[in-house]
């Protein structure tokens, strides 16, 4: 496909990333000068242009810019009819897109995170996810939204990797304290959490860590006391609101 992406910054980058190599003809926007020489000098298949220039050499158009900032960008820009956007603007619906990017079609809007770079990430869309499967998947893995309270509600609930990574690096932090190898300790919790969580549901895993007395369920059982969950479904519905 010839890709273009309007707005180089760090989860543009990371699709270019995931995207080049493979076939596609990919031309990234001039506007972030310092990423998009990067992936221009790292890439054979990716080419630095200014914005009308990544819209004409392009068939389908990746907008990777913030929503507030798309309307004095777009209208000095001309689409085509036969071009398809997705968007990673996570304030604009299909309907907005579709009228900054007029008469292109507003394809999907999509919410990639840094690990499309490498594959094995999960990608939220809302649109053509057939569309965006082709250009995905295998490597990644699409889930397809019904509507735009769905995509909010996941928006929301994706939050919780923030805290997640606080959590595992306080214990990396206290473990670091009483060992030889701080950096190892860390190592070890982060494989430890994302593989268990590969490998199998939370209620299960919950489940199969909650030996009578164990450290798990002693540890478990003394957060959820002191408001752990009460505390995190208060903030998700916070950011729902």
């Amino acid at each position: 496909m010839r890709l273009g992406f309007l707005g180089c910054g760090t989860i543009a980058s990371a699709v270019v990333r995931g995207l080049a190599g493979k076939g596609h003809r990919i031309t990234v926007s001039e506007r972030s000068k310092f990423q998009s020489a990067a992936l221009a000098g790292a890439f054979g298949d990716v080419t630095a242009a200014g914005n009308q220039a990544v819209i004409d050499a392009s068939d389908v158009i990746f907008l990777g810019m913030m929503a507030e900032a798309a309307e004095g960008i777009l209208k000095e820009l001309v689409f085509r009819e036969d071009q398809q956007v997705i968007s990673f603007m996570a304030g604009a619906d299909l309907g907005r897109v579709a009228d900054l990017a007029a008469p292109a079609k507003a394809a999907a809007v999509m919410i990639p995170f840094p690990g499309i770079a490498q594959g094995g990430s999960p990608v939220i869309a809302l649109g053509d996810t057939a569309l965006l499967g082709r250009m995905f998947e295998p490597d990644n893995r699409v889930f397809a939204l019904k509507d735009e309270n769905e995509l909010s509600a996941y928006l929301s609930a994706q939050a919780v990797l923030s805290p997640a990574a606080r959590l595992v690096g306080d214990a990396a932090e206290w473990l670091g304290e009483r060992v030889s190898d701080p950096v190892q300790g860390e190592a070890f919790l982060r494989m430890l959490v994302s593989t268990s969580l590969q490998t199998s549901g939370c209620a299960d895993l919950i489940g199969a860590l909650n030996t009578s007395g164990g450290y798990n369920q002693r540890l478990r059982l003394h957060m959820e006391e002191a408001g752990l969950r009460s505390s995190l479904a208060e903030g998700l519905s916070k950011l729902l609101c």
